[in-house]
């Protein structure tokens, strides 16, 4: 119906963005609606229910499809591949409510005439259509036909219109306009009432079944084990229920502070004004005092400002913020300042620090965006409504429990055909049909399956990781390739001043060495140092970023505490002062100060300054950042002719090596300083020298990858760092094996008439060629044999070639991640893009990072693991606070124990149903079934306890060399699921059919008098007697009490104990099912009690237990019969289906190849002799230019989006009904 794509009924909702959703108008209709009330009352709410779980077929029953601007409900739907509905009802907002009156006839009805708002306005009603849709606001454009934000100023606004329109304040007329449109500046998060919790909990689809069963259970006198599922789902459902809580509040304490918040505004009429940050709305004049928490996110257009973003970056470093330019130019403010652009911004929920004023007045900055459309809100919400991830152990097990729902159906049909047959009255007849489609379907389910998960989470805690997504664990027990960032992961997060190699005359001159010798000679590269940083003293210690703290320290200054006064000397107040310490070099400068900083960005890889020795009349610049960067901005002939040799020579080494610059500038007026444009300051420098630090490896590192690497488990670098430090680094650490070839891939933006270009080169040297002699014959594992003939190479690139080839390249995208195992110099945007496309091959990721520049690739990945204990690692799945990587081989050695434990209690509860529908089918051919006491025995005494236990088994400590099936409708599991049913089945049917055939054996049901005349034993007769008067709820007192009941009972429980066994799997995921005790205690207990009860002989023992006493050689019969099933069932578990050789003997014979897109690639380019490339060069079919979009904070412009595969639902499967 909503496909019905009449003329505006149907828009996109943030196009082209990762929350993009299409909406369809609806018109509510009033017989629809009298036609559905009538059809839920008659229904006793189910058709309620129905709507509930279904929200488009409430939509669809109570409207009419109609154009977007006339309806009054609409249907959104996700574009992935979820198709989730959701309705939301449209909502009119009248402005002729607001107390100061709109002029109509000034035409626009706020300043801004970019502003939506101007287009959202009917008139003359002044009404405003909007909608709300996760926690954020949406109107109705009448002009674009379409719904757009609200609670942001549009990015069309160029630097002009952004200090020109607002930067003399809002009016109170378009205050009020904007407060009513927008919204409050308020990240509200409620929390949620435990009544809605519980509802939302009750009303789970399984629940409700659940609910059903247990009702037709508890009128048959089924009280015990009813009893005790009632309690174990009140108990999981209060679990479930104070987790959410507990989570709801902790998050509205995270964000309830940020609501309150005294701020001082600009406006037209009043001037300088207090108010609540709740009332600020975008366009507002901010004015920012000393320290500060920003409540919302602005941009700077007067003064500058330092801000700690930890929030944000998850880094706690200073940065600093310089205001928008005032120039006059129609580009709009953002691309005006292109990847830099957030230098302007001030983000909401970072902490302002220190404040600057460039002329008389305060420091300000225009409200940008409010509420959940802030840096904030947007973190937020990603916890609030975290991505759909599909797992596929959660499809098919909803699939499963489906297959499990007809053999449920299909049994009701049996039972009511065999009651009808026999003449049954009708209420026993639909009554005990009801009850064999209640048998299938083990109301346990949901409590036994997440209990792996718990006791996964539980062991993890222990090892300081904490998990905010616990379905993400089974995730984890099938990642199969690592991203790690570097610095901070990988090597240790400090850096060691190792030396400086000055340049003289585009000639490097000896290394000065900072460990020892004397200090540094002043000196342009002293000057640089010194300088060229964004350092503050904040509460009498230098805060920064560590590579600058020791790059300073190096050179022996000390920067001047604030309160000396140099203004007498013509420098501004706000400039940071520094000056020579006592044991510097000695130097003609009595200080220096920093009038102006281009602050670092990751994208652009480089910072700049422009400085005045204190006394002199000229001014200088500095440039500081990668060494390639910093070259490229510097005078030909002031670089050294071997610059590539001499940085290769210590990049290789493992150091960090960054570059200096310098340029002298006219001198001018202190206040035109901030008006240098960029470009001009970063052009025609001259080249310094190189400064080289250490960045040690952590010593868990090696070890970690080594064991991944034994494990199978591929491991890639993505780091912000040189890609010759990187390339030494992954050497140094073993992530590349000795002896391993490193082929570097370097592409180029297409150039006038020449193509785009990719050169491959390989790189190697003296020593790796004298060990390539050697021959290596590596022992591979067999199941790895399949497309591995290119492991001995490995691609390493830069994120500018990266780009490039995501650009002109994209064919050639999937054959180098194949194999790519070094990214280097990648922006925070390029690190999520990388780790979507491994996706997209349908590897299974993870991604550890210490939290800075990582939060996009945490968040992206299968199981994003962050070493920081920032706000902005908040919406990371994993942390851990042991700072190091061992913390992913835990997780994934517990997600593959967690991950078996869910695929044995699943395949063990299947069983558990077909078993007991098995016997009881039987016992209906002639109208009996179990008693009550014996269903108790299976259900409370064997699988409750079992399922509750099965899962504790602790993760095995060695990482097998290959993962745990990720499929439940696989082969091996199939056919694990039907020969144990044939097992079962043929066992059952035998003692059914051949107890009939004993000399002893009668109808009891039949003749149950002349069955007890015959008798002369008084504990028989006893035992009889009781169990006739005793009954079973509303059935015939000799529906129980048979030969075949008390022989399919013993049988049916032995089999339950068998399947229990065989399901919990030990090595190579888990520890020997030994090593459990508890479970192996309540297995070897059921075991025993179960034969003691068919051999104890005690009349009270089966008077309850509803039997009849058999000859022991029966008895006999029937425990050997059980332990010859247990003897095939686990041989043919363990040897053939478990046997990992077997199945993949059978692969190779029958042909059959993984369909992962990877393992494709890997074939395919086994049999490629071209490949891979060597030292040459290729070039794009096309030579037209483009530009590479970069999702996450950096920009905001929309990325095309890509369907991911194999990713979680955060749900539990049972509620994707």
């Amino acid at each position: 119906m909503e496909e019905n794509h009449k003329r505006g009924h149907w828009a996109l909702l943030n196009p082209g963005e990762d929350n993009e959703l299409e909406v369809f108008g609806y018109q509510t209709q009033t017989l629809r609606r009298v036609l559905c009330l009538l059809g839920s009352v008659l229904s006793f709410g189910l058709l309620r229910l129905l709507f509930y779980w279904r929200p488009q077929w409430n939509v669809w029953a109570h409207c009419v499809p109609c154009p977007l601007q006339e309806a009054d409900v609409v249907l959104l739907r996700t574009t992935d591949e979820f198709q989730k509905y959701t309705r939301k009802k449209v909502i009119c907002l009248y402005l002729s409510i607001l107390k100061n009156p709109i002029d109509l006839k000034s035409g626009d009805i706020v300043a801004d005439r970019h502003s939506v708002i101007n287009r959202a306005v009917l008139k003359p009603e002044l009404k405003v259509r909007c909608i709300q849709v996760q926690k954020i606001r949406y109107v109705w454009d009448n002009v674009e036909e379409r719904f757009q934000k609200v609670g942001l100023l549009e990015d069309s606004n160029s630097c002009s219109d952004i200090h020109h329109t607002f930067g003399s304040g809002l009016g109170k007329e378009e205050q009020e306009i904007r407060r009513f449109i927008c919204g409050p500046n308020a990240i509200e998060v409620e929390i949620q009432p435990i009544w809605k919790l519980l509802v939302k909990q009750v009303l789970n689809p399984f629940y409700v079944f659940q609910a059903f069963t247990l009702t037709l259970w508890l009128s048959q006198g089924y009280l015990e084990y009813s009893i005790a599922i009632i309690i174990l789902t009140i108990i999981s459902i209060a679990l479930t229920v104070y987790d959410l809580r507990q989570q709801s509040v902790n998050l509205h304490n995270l964000v309830d502070g940020h609501n309150k918040i005294r701020t001082t505004i600009h406006t037209k009429e009043e001037g300088l004004q207090e108010l609540e940050s709740h009332l600020l709305v975008p366009g507002d004049i901010l004015v920012l005092p000393g320290k500060f928490s920003l409540p919302c996110d602005a941009v700077l257009i007067d003064g500058s400002c330092i801000v700690n973003e930890g929030m944000l970056t998850g880094e706690s470093i200073p940065v600093t913020k310089t205001p928008l330019p005032q120039v006059e130019s129609r580009m709009p403010w953002k691309s005006h300042s292109l990847e830099d652009y957030r230098r302007h911004v001030l983000f909401c929920g970072t902490e302002v620090i220190q404040t600057k004023q460039s002329g008389p007045g305060p420091v300000r900055a225009v409200v940008l965006q409010t509420g959940f459309n802030t840096a904030k809100g947007d973190l937020v919400r990603s916890i609030l409504y975290p991505r759909p991830l599909n797992f596929r152990l959660y499809n098919e097990a909803f699939k499963f429990i489906v297959f499990l729902a007809f053999l449920g159906v299909a049994g009701f049909f049996y039972g009511f055909g065999v009651y009808m047959y026999n003449g049954t009255s009708a209420r026993d007849t639909v009554t005990m049909s009801l009850l064999l489609l209640t048998t299938s379907v083990p109301p346990a389910l949901p409590a036994a399956l997440t209990t792996g998960i718990f006791y996964a989470q539980k062991r993890l805690k222990k090892k300081k990781i904490f998990c905010i997504s616990p379905q993400r664990i089974n995730m984890c027990g099938q990642i199969n390739l690592v991203c790690f960032d570097k610095t901070g992961t990988l090597t240790e997060d400090g850096l060691d001043l190792w030396g400086a190699v000055p340049v003289v005359g585009n000639c490097f001159q000896e290394v000065h060495s900072f460990t020892s010798g004397p200090a540094l000679p002043w000196g342009p590269l002293c000057g640089g140092m010194a300088s060229c940083h964004s350092l503050i003293i904040l509460d009498g210690t230098i805060q920064g970023d560590p590579l600058d703290v020791k790059m300073f320290e190096g050179t022996n200054w000390i920067i001047e505490d604030s309160s000396v006064d140099f203004s007498g000397s013509g420098i501004p107040a706000s400039s940071i002062i520094i000056k020579p310490g006592p044991q510097a070099s000695q130097t003609p400068a009595k200080a220096v100060a920093i009038l102006h900083q281009f602050p670092f960005s990751s994208g652009l890889q480089r910072m700049s300054v422009i400085t005045q020795q204190i006394g002199k009349d000229h001014l200088d610049a500095y440039m500081k950042g990668a060494p390639e960067m910093v070259a490229s901005f510097c005078r030909p002939e002031t670089v050294p002719p071997n610059f590539k040799t001499e940085l290769k020579q210590y990049t290789t080494q493992g150091f960090r090596v960054i570059a200096l610059a310098h340029k002298s500038l006219k001198a001018g007026k202190h206040a035109e300083v901030g008006t240098y444009a960029r470009e001009e300051v970063e052009s025609e420098l001259t080249f310094l020298g190189l400064l080289i630090m250490e960045n040690r490896i952590k010593k868990e590192t090696k070890p970690v990858l080594r064991e991944l690497s034994s494990a199978r488990i591929r491991t890639v670098m993505i780091t912000g760092d040189n890609l010759q430090t990187a390339i030494t680094v992954a050497k140094n650490s073993e992530m590349i094996p000795q002896g391993n070839k490193v082929i570097l891939v370097e592409a180029n933006e297409p150039e006038g008439f020449s193509p785009a270009s990719v050169t491959w080169q390989l790189l190697e040297d003296t020593e790796e060629r004298h060990r390539n002699k050697e021959i290596c014959l590596p022992i591979q594992d067999a199941s790895f044999s399949e497309g591995r003939a290119g492991d001995g190479y490995h691609f390493a690139m830069s994120g500018k070639s990266y780009q490039v080839i995501t650009q002109h390249f994209s064919n050639l995208l999937p054959k180098i991640l194949v194999n790519g195992a070094i990214f280097a110099r990648m922006s925070p945007g390029q690190k999520s893009s990388l780790v979507e496309e491994f996706q997209k091959l349908n590897y299974f990721v993870g991604m550890c990072g210490d939290g800075a520049n990582d939060c996009g690739a945490l968040k992206m990945a299968h199981a994003g693991i962050s070493l920081s204990e920032q706000e902005a690692s908040v919406a990371s799945p994993f942390t851990s606070k042991t700072a190091n990587i061992e913390c992913v081989p835990h997780l994934i050695r517990e997600g593959r124990a967690a991950l078996v434990s869910s695929f044995g209690v699943f395949k063990y509860l299947t069983l558990y149903g077909i078993i007991q529908l098995t016997g009881t089918c039987l016992l209906y051919w002639q109208l009996q079934l179990f008693g009550n006491y014996q269903y108790l025995m299976q259900d409370v005494a064997i699988t409750l306890m079992v399922c509750l236990t099965m899962s504790s088994t602790h993760a095995y400590p060695k990482l097998a060399p290959y993962r745990p099936a990720g499929q439940l409708i696989s082969p091996p599991l199939l056919l694990s699921v039907f020969l144990n049913t044939c097992f079962s089945g043929i066992v059952q049917i035998w003692a059914f059919l051949f107890v009939k055939q004993q000399p002893w054996y009668c109808e009891v049901q039949r003749y149950s008098r002349c069955f007890l005349a015959n008798q002369s034993d008084s504990f028989f007769n006893a035992s009889v007697d009781s169990n006739l008067t005793m009954g079973n709820g509303t059935l015939t007192p000799s529906s129980v009490l048979s030969f075949e009941s008390t022989t399919l009972w013993p049988i049916s429980t032995f089999n339950c104990i068998t399947v229990a066994f065989i399901f919990s799997k030990g090595k190579p995921f888990r520890k020997p099912v030994y090593t459990n005790y508890l479970f192996s205690f309540l297995l070897l207990a059921a075991l025993g009690v179960t034969i003691f009860i068919m051999f104890s002989d005690i009349p009270v023992i089966y008077s309850e237990m509803e039997l009849i006493p058999t000859i022991t050689t029966w008895r006999i019969s029937v425990l050997a019969a059980s332990f010859v099933q247990f003897c095939v069932a686990f041989f043919v578990e363990d040897a053939i289906l478990q046997n990992r050789a077997f199945w993949l003997l059978i692969k190779k014979k029958w042909g059959v190849y993984s369909k992962s897109q990877y393992r494709k690639w890997q074939r395919k380019l086994a049999k490629d002799p071209s490949w891979p490339p060597t030292n040459r060069t290729d070039y794009s079919g096309q030579g037209k230019n483009g530009v590479y979009v970069n999702p996450a904070y950096e920009g905001s412009t929309p990325v095309p989006k890509v369907d991911v595969i194999g990713r979680s639902n955060e749900q539990h499967f049972w509620t994707r009904l």
